[in-house]
């Protein structure tokens, strides 16, 4: 008994120890990869102008901070995630019960999803704007077009492949299909509905972004668009542009908070799920 206490906490330690690695690795090489973008700026290797640096934007960042425009830009695009990230998560696996459970139904309604999921979603995004108009509900339906059709295959899929015996048993034992979908098909498949949820993240926010191009006057995505049509090519270190909140060297790089927005939505996703053992 107790050389199985030793051994379990040994493989605690190791488990900690090993996750301590990767963290810190992760660290060491974002901050190798900002070290070589700011080396090669500052050496000239980049075009500081086009690509800027990673001082400059953290600088226009801290400005913006200061102010508060930042956290409204990144606010309107978080807010428009989570949004289109739950719709998408819920109506994804209503729908595969919904195919699951009516054989005839999945049937007619497979190739659709299949075309529907192959459509190019930013193709919508102009179409959205004349149906639903220039406002917040045209971004979240685009986000929810980029990851809906896709949740819903992937899920049917995962639900037709589990265990069939454990089906067949419930159904030996008397029990009906509503039975076997929250005894067996539900606990089978959670590794897959989690798997899809961090995917889904992504796949929100890119909706989000695309939508903000077209659709916003606030958020990540409009800060993307605006740099990307306006240069201020006089006092390009520090000022504003009159028109807008926008700090000239962000103009050049508003995309560091994307990929931190999306870290934090697939670790608050992770952080959810971490005491119930499930990995993906």
């Amino acid at each position: 008994m107790k050389t199985n206490r030793c051994s379990h906490r040994e493989f605690i330690r190791r488990y900690h120890f090993h996750q301590k690695m990767i963290r810190l690795e992760q660290i060491l090489l974002l901050a190798l990869l900002l070290g070589l973008w700011e080396g090669a700026a500052r050496l000239g290797w980049l075009n500081d102008f086009i690509f800027s640096c990673p001082s400059r934007v953290i600088n226009c960042a801290v400005e913006m901070a200061s102010n508060g425009s930042l956290f409204v830009h990144m606010g309107t695009t978080l807010l428009e995630t989570m949004a289109s990230f739950l719709i998408v998560t819920v109506v994804g696996i209503l729908a595969a019960i919904l195919l699951w459970m009516f054989r005839s139904l999945s049937e007619v309604m497979e190739p659709y999803l299949v075309m529907l999921n192959s459509l190019p979603k930013s193709a919508l995004a102009p179409v959205l704007i004349v149906w639903l108009g220039n406002n917040m509900k045209t971004i979240i339906v685009a986000a929810v077009s980029v990851a809906i059709f896709g949740t819903i295959i992937t899920l049917y899929t995962s639900f037709r492949e589990v265990d069939q015996d454990k089906l067949k048993l419930i159904q030996v034992l008397g029990g009906n299909r509503l039975q076997a979908m929250t005894k067996v098909l539900l606990p089978g498949s959670i590794p897959t509905v989690i798997s899809s949820m961090k995917v889904n993240i992504g796949l929100c926010l890119v909706g989000v972004i695309i939508g903000e191009f077209l659709a916003s006057k606030q958020g990540l995505g409009y800060l993307i668009i605006y740099g990307s049509q306006v240069f201020p090519f006089t006092g390009i270190q520090t000022p504003r542009h009159r028109n807008a909140d926008v700090p000239g060297p962000f103009l050049f790089n508003p995309l560091p908070p994307i990929p931190l927005s999306h870290l934090f939505h697939k670790n608050t996703v992770s952080l959810l799920f971490s005491g119930h053992g499930f990995r993906s």
